[in-house]
C-alpha cells in the first residue's frame, strides 16, 4: 500500500495520536514501534516520509537512518525528547531532513510534513541519473561561465567537472545562483529552500557546509559561497 508518512516511534500513545490528527488532513499515516518493524514496513508498502525517532526499544534512530538512506531517497524527520545541538547536528548530518524536538505542535509537525511532501513531489523529476549525460544542453542548463546548473541530473559542472549533488543541496545552490553576487539573508534561504521559518541555522549550516566540501578547493576558506556574517550567504561567481 501506499502511505504519506510513516511513523517510528516506541511512544505508541504519541505515535497513534500524531498519525490519527494526520489523517484528519488526508495525510495517510501508519505507526511502528521498533527499528525492525520499521524495515519490515518499508519491504512491504511504498512510503513518502519517515517521522523518526532517536531512541527506539531495538537500536538507536540514527542507525536507522542511515540504512533507510542506503535503499530509500525519501525525506526524514527526526522526531525527539533529545535536546542537545550534538544530537540536531548528528541527525542532519547523516540524512535528516529536519529535527523537531519533542514535545512537538501538531499543527506545526503537520505544516513541514506538508512542506517536505510537497517539495518532495517536485523534486522528483530532479533526481540523480547515475548514467547522467556528461553534456548540459542549453536548453537544460543555467550557467555562468565555467559554473553550471543541470536541473535534469540535479547536478552542477564547475570547470568541467560534473558534480552530482542530492536533492536539498541542489535548491539551496540553485536559491544562491539565481541571486548570485548578491547577498541571500537566511530568513530568505529558509523561505524558498524550505518553504518556511521554522527551521534552525543548524540545518542551513550543515548544507553549507556540504556544498562547500563538494564544490570548494579549500571548503575552510571558500571562494565561492561567501559567509555573511549576521546576515545570511552569498555565490560569487
Amino acid at each position: 500500500m501506499h502511505y504519506d508518512c510513516l511513523i517510528v516511534d516506541d511512544e505508541i500513545e504519541l505515535a497513534k495520536m500524531t498519525a490519527e490528527y494526520f489523517e484528519m488532513f488526508d495525510v495517510k499515516t501508519q505507526y511502528v514501534e521498533s527499528a525492525a518493524s520499521c524495515f519490515d514496513f518499508l519491504a512491504q508498502n511504498e512510503v513518502e516520509l519517515i517521522l523518526l525517532d532517536i531512541n527506539l526499544g531495538d537500536g538507536s534512530g540514527f542507525d536507522v537512518c542511515k540504512k533507510v538512506r542506503e535503499e530509500y531517497k525519501l525525506p526524514i524527520l527526526f522526531i525527539s525528547a533529545r535536546q542537545s545541538d550534538d544530537d540536531v547536528l548528528i541527525a542532519l548530518s547523516i540524512g535528516g531532513d529536519d529535527y523537531v524536538k519533542k514535545p512537538y505542535s501538531l499543527a506545526v509537525l503537520l505544516a513541514k510534513v506538508k512542506i517536505q511532501l510537497k517539495k518532495a513531489e517536485e523534486l522528483r523529476r530532479l533526481k540523480t541519473l547515475e548514467n547522467a549525460p556528461a553534456i548540459v544542453s542549453e536548453e537544460q542548463a543555467v550557467s555562468s561561465d565555467s559554473f553550471a546548473l543541470d536541473e535534469p541530473t540535479m547536478s552542477v559542472i564547475v570547470k568541467g567537472q560534473r558534480i552530482s549533488l542530492k536533492a536539498k543541496e541542489f535548491v539551496l545552490l540553485k536559491c544562491l545562483y539565481d541571486h548570485r553576487n548578491t547577498i541571500v539573508t537566511k530568513d530568505a534561504l529558509f523561505e524558498e529552500v524550505w518553504g518556511d521559518k521554522f527551521y534552525s541555522d543548524g540545518t542551513l549550516n550543515v548544507h553549507i557546509r556540504k556544498l562547500r566540501e563538494k564544490l570548494e578547493k579549500d571548503p575552510n576558506n571558500p571562494d565561492m559561497i561567501k559567509t555573511i556574517w549576521g546576515t545570511g550567504y552569498m555565490l560569487e561567481l
